[in-house]
């Protein structure tokens, strides 16, 4: 598959089929993605948690945030929930800051991701004292994202920006997840 078609079918699911497992191994790999993409001055400041046991995602479900926009909805029903999870950490001993290492580092993953079936979505609605008490995260890792994983059980459909400039995502009667996106001529301000 080239760039642009990953790029364009890496979507934010948010509704999975949950009874289809993700290896441990497989969310390794997505890492191993993480870890040869960049990172500022090469301080490589990231670690992450796996998870792919049905009991510790259990435990970090309930302390995610899934949909501002959908506000009747509260996130996916048992059986449509992720598979795995990735938690993505910023080790405050390496650095204090982490400028866009964990943006490029989740893109490389779900890249990844889209590459083997999967699908996923980068949380950073988190409650992040609730999610470090379930998992025992020590004070010295800022938990910076989840990244939510699975076999994706909805269809996400791109649309065009309407004449309003509404950007929010919406869900149609047939459960089809729209996406506004701006047009590449609104976008570029200035062409040489």
């Amino acid at each position: 598959m080239k760039l642009r078609e990953l790029v364009l079918r890496n979507r934010s699911y948010r509704r999975f089929h949950q009874e289809v497992p993700i290896e441990h191994q497989t969310l390794r790999e997505l890492v191993d993605l993480a870890r040869n993409s960049a990172s500022g001055a090469n301080y490589q400041p990231l670690k992450y948690i796996l998870s792919c046991d049905p009991e510790k995602n259990a435990a970090i479900f309930p302390q995610l945030g899934w949909a501002a926009y959908l506000k009747d909805w509260p996130g996916p029903v048992e059986g449509e929930r992720p598979a795995g999870y990735i938690i993505v950490l910023g080790d405050k001993i390496i650095r204090e800051s982490f400028g866009c290492d964990h943006g490029i580092a989740a893109q490389s993953i779900l890249l990844g991701a889209t590459e083997r079936g999967l699908g996923g979505c980068i949380i950073a609605s988190i409650r992040k004292n609730q999610l470090r008490q379930a998992l025992n995260i020590p004070d010295d890792y800022e938990i910076l994202l989840v990244l939510a994983l699975g076999k994706p059980k909805e269809t996400v459909q791109v649309d065009a920006v309407g004449s309003d400039g509404d950007i929010k995502y919406w869900r149609d009667d047939q459960g089809i997840h729209h996406v506004p996106k701006r047009s590449l001529d609104e976008i570029i301000l200035s062409e040489a």
